[in-house]
């Protein structure tokens, strides 16, 4: 083969461009039907998409060789299969989510009454209500609420599927009133926050790599029915290389808005995916539901999340109510672990390792080792806080 031609060949194969997008191609990929017998823990397939029942789910869960089959079913059905799974009775008692609900709907009139918040990446302005890094926000007016809603199991075991330990979570309020509008077609974070000619810019692996950084999910604070406007999927999309590129073209935005599936969901119900996978939130035609969710964007430990979060802050915060939840019962070992999590960081690097050397291993030690080690000494606060404050003390140059 020439060499002149090998060179062609190698680049389009290494940069990917919208020319190269192909509306038929993409059509082959997602009009995929899912079998039920591929998902055996699912207890039904709706429009293409595995729902789980939350208390199948936690059952299955307390088995250590089932725990394994389950996770490895969700990484399928996000890698190859319809890219998002969603969960009936995600939390089996909803007071949690009434509790949470009440705090973001004073965030939310707070922000109204100052002209702060609010926006939106792919709606019009206006068109929701937003609360930015919510998981913050949240952990410091209430710990104990915090405590209650993040040590929930099953946000647990699917961020740990898909991204592993070590994942950060952060989340947004987003809260769509009657009336408001959906928003376009899109792949999220971290290249479907790019123009496409920036995209074009990033190798192919890279597109590959970009989804397994990343996990979307969403929490319903409230029933939603279809007339709210839940979120538009479109199963096995994700799958399809060039669609990073593809989101931007009119072909398939039309495709998306002509085949786009929504499931229903109660209060509780919570919904995970892909974030390659084509969505949008949909069009609140209701006149009097405020449909709220809580939007999880879990980051891969190996990357970087999109919004900033103090955990040393919010695990000086969290630290005492957690002391004292599990010494009166209110949360379990496993629950509080899962809010850990949530919380505090649980991967060493970025660090200085002039002033943090691995010492008995091969990486310092992280913030949620600290904190699982306070906790286990029983230390009071006051010695927690000057210990989170001589690890970030260590991380500077």
């Amino acid at each position: 083969m020439k060499a002149d031609n090998l060179a062609r060949i190698r680049s389009a194969k290494v940069w990917l461009t919208k020319q190269q997008c192909d509306i038929e191609d993409f059509r082959a990929l997602v009009e995929q039907k899912t079998d039920a017998a591929d998902y055996p823990f699912a207890a039904s397939i709706e429009k293409n998409v595995p729902v789980y029942d939350g208390d199948a789910v936690r059952e299955a869960a307390g088995d250590p060789e089932t725990r394994k089959a389950l996770l490895a079913e969700w990484v399928e059905a996000l890698t190859d299969g319809p890219g998002v799974v969603a969960f009936k009775k995600a939390f089996a008692d909803t007071a949690p989510i009434d509790a949470a609900t009440t705090l973001f709907n004073d965030m939310i009139a707070e922000q109204h009454a100052t002209g702060t918040g609010g926006g939106d990446h792919f709606a019009k302005p206006g068109a929701n209500d937003r609360i930015w890094n919510a998981l913050e926000k949240f952990c410091l007016r209430d710990p104990a609420a915090f405590a209650a809603y993040y040590g929930n199991e099953i946000i647990a075991l699917i961020s740990e599927a898909w991204l592993g330990p070590a994942y950060q979570m952060t989340s947004q309020i987003n809260c769509v009133n009657p009336g408001g509008a959906a928003q376009s077609a899109h792949r999220d974070y971290h290249l479907g926050f790019q123009s496409p000619e920036v995209i074009e810019r990033y190798p192919v692996h890279v597109h590959r790599v970009s989804p397994v950084l990343t996990l979307q999910g969403a929490v319903a604070h409230c029933d939603m029915p279809l007339e709210s406007g839940p979120t538009l999927y479109l199963p096995y999309s994700q799958t399809y290389l060039h669609g990073y590129l593809a989101t931007s073209l009119p072909e398939f935005k039309a495709y998306f808005a002509e085949h786009h599936v929504q499931l229903a969901l109660e209060k509780g119900d919570a919904a995970f995916f892909n974030p390659a996978l084509f969505h949008g939130a949909g069009n609140n035609r209701s006149t009097n539901i405020r449909r709220m969710a809580n939007l999880l964007q879990v980051s891969s430990g190996y990357g970087r999340a999109m919004e900033s979060v103090d955990r040393t802050r919010m695990s000086r915060a969290l630290y005492p109510t957690i002391q004292k939840m599990l010494a009166t019962g209110a949360i379990s070992k496993d629950a509080a672990a899962n809010a850990i999590a949530s919380t505090a960081e649980g991967y060493s690097f970025p660090t200085n390792l002039d002033r943090d050397p691995p010492i008995g291993g091969l990486a310092p030690e992280t913030q949620q080792a600290l904190f699982h080690r306070a906790l286990e000494a029983g230390w009071t606060a006051e010695d927690f806080g000057k210990a989170l404050d001589e690890q970030a003390n260590k991380k500077l140059t």
